[in-house]
């Protein structure tokens, strides 16, 4: 299981860097974004993800589950969203000054 999860995130992650190095804006917004899923999967497998186990250290139980990466990624997720919404007011306001959506800002020839 192990194996597979490694492979989804690396697959994740190549798919989000190609996009995000893509000429136009709109490729690089949706490859910033699973770069951030892909963070935050691999914040969450790191946890160990426990059933039926408390999440506050008590007297009683030995075993408890970790909070630290489920906060983690909560707080992944709100500044994730921050970026991708600055990201794409961003891209707007370069398309509509420039005129173009490329990333450069320049136009694109006609052939």
């Amino acid at each position: 299981m192990e194996l597979l999860v490694s492979l989804c995130l690396g697959v994740m992650m190549a798919c989000g860097v190609y996009l995000a190095l893509r000429g136009r804006t709109f490729p690089v917004v949706v490859g910033l974004t699973l770069i951030g899923y892909t963070v935050n999967m691999f914040l969450f497998v790191s946890g160990r993800l426990h059933t039926n186990l408390p999440a506050v250290i008590s007297p009683e139980r030995l075993n408890y589950a970790d909070p630290l990466p489920q906060a983690l990624v909560l707080t992944a997720i709100v500044i994730g969203f921050g970026m991708i919404a600055f990201v794409v007011v961003l891209a707007l306001r370069a398309k509509g000054e420039l005129g173009s959506d490329h990333v450069d800002g320049e136009k694109e020839e006609v052939r």
